[in-house]
């Protein structure tokens, strides 16, 4: 979060209590960060159960591929309509993964090879991104946390 301020030290600090008291569990997913997890519960709102599969939450993650082949190319590109802050989020996640995550650098070197570029790999990567984060957030019982009181 921009600015260094004490507004934004108690915002950044109701953040970190939200999501560390609500959701571990999406917390302990690999590159998932107090601000991303914030846009992800953001994204899912008070009610998550209202998402009854991780395609629907894909969907709203602005991840979800639609066919988008013409001639010889199998392509996809994405549904445009969903939250992107959530997208954003997402993206940032991958992006930490690529740098320090073994596995992802395995997978980008076997995409690589069969002739993926780099947009394909990383939409790839934050759809399976956002199975991990459906995982996490529909396995947690949500508590409701009133902010008020968390600072």
């Amino acid at each position: 979060m921009p600015g260094s301020g004490p507004r934004n030290h108690r915002l950044r600090r109701r953040v970190d209590i939200t999501c560390h008291s609500g959701h571990p569990d999406l917390l302990a997913v690999n590159g998932v960060g107090p601000e991303a997890a914030a846009r992800l519960l953001a994204a899912v709102g008070d009610n998550p159960e209202r998402l009854r599969s991780e395609a629907a939450f894909a969907h709203l993650c602005v991840v979800a591929h639609i066919p988008a082949s013409s001639g010889r190319r199998d392509r996809h590109r994405l549904n445009r309509g969903g939250n992107w802050s959530a997208n954003a989020a997402l993206y940032r996640i991958v992006v930490v993964r690529m740098r320090h995550d073994p596995r992802t650098h395995d997978y980008i070197a076997c995409r690589t090879a069969q002739g993926l570029q780099k947009k394909d790999i990383i939409r790839c990567l934050k759809r399976y991104v956002a199975r991990e984060v459906f995982r996490a957030l529909t396995c947690a019982d949500i508590p409701r946390i009133d902010l008020a009181h968390a600072a």
